[in-house]
């Protein structure tokens, strides 16, 4: 079986408040909150838009491209650890208390989260949807990352795997994956054609 490897999948759209058990006059007046998320937002995706140009510099397989993904993982670590603080003590904060870069760190962190943690937030973040609170799309990118983790197919076609060999893009295996772009387009995503070019994946949706 051939290597391969998650990578971060691209989010698109504004993201909902999402806001919980809470009085608001209290979240609205702790900016301390904000202040943490924006941070954590930054760092987050602050050494993932640098493995482009390291990869393409010093190679996938580089001491540089590996010193890279230590400090992306120690990083995240960190950022777990606060993230899963605020939302055991708050819910999950929307834009409309955290601003729309606070809200998108929580997501971010529990996205790029363990298995465990992922499950543990999904029916929480699944909630917040059904109340019209979450953007679908959110959920989607987390549905499909916990599917694939538990051995199943994924839903939307939010993730792609790289073969380590080739060092080529390709989409996870999806479930009816004929209707695919249903789904997507249900929740706010792209056509999966379009959403692949990102990667250079030259995909064909199967035929019905």
């Amino acid at each position: 079986m051939k290597e391969t490897t998650l990578i971060l999948c691209l989010i698109t759209g504004t993201f909902l408040a999402i806001g919980q058990g809470i009085p608001k006059q209290k979240i609205e007046s702790n900016k301390n909150l904000t202040n943490q998320l924006d941070s954590i937002y930054i760092e987050d995706q602050k050494y993932r838009e640098m493995m482009g140009d390291v990869e393409a510099k010093h190679g996938m397989e580089s001491k540089e491209m590996k010193d890279l993904w230590n400090t992306i993982n120690k990083k995240d670590a960190i950022n777990l650890v606060r993230v899963t603080k605020i939302l055991d003590t708050y819910g999950w904060l929307g834009a409309d208390v955290v601003g729309e870069r606070g809200n998108s760190a929580l997501f971010l962190v529990i996205q790029h989260s363990n298995q465990t943690t992922q499950e543990k937030y999904l029916p929480m973040m699944r909630d917040a949807v059904k109340n019209g609170k979450a953007q679908g799309s959110q959920l989607a990118l987390l549905e499909d990352r916990v599917a694939l983790a538990q051995g199943k197919k994924q839903i939307y076609g939010s993730q792609i795997h790289r073969d380590m060999q080739t060092g080529k893009y390709f989409v996870a295996p999806i479930e009816d994956e004929a209707n695919v772009n249903k789904r997507r387009a249900s929740v706010g995503l792209e056509p999966l054609e379009e959403y692949v070019q990102h990667w250079n994946i030259d995909y064909k949706l199967p035929a019905k």
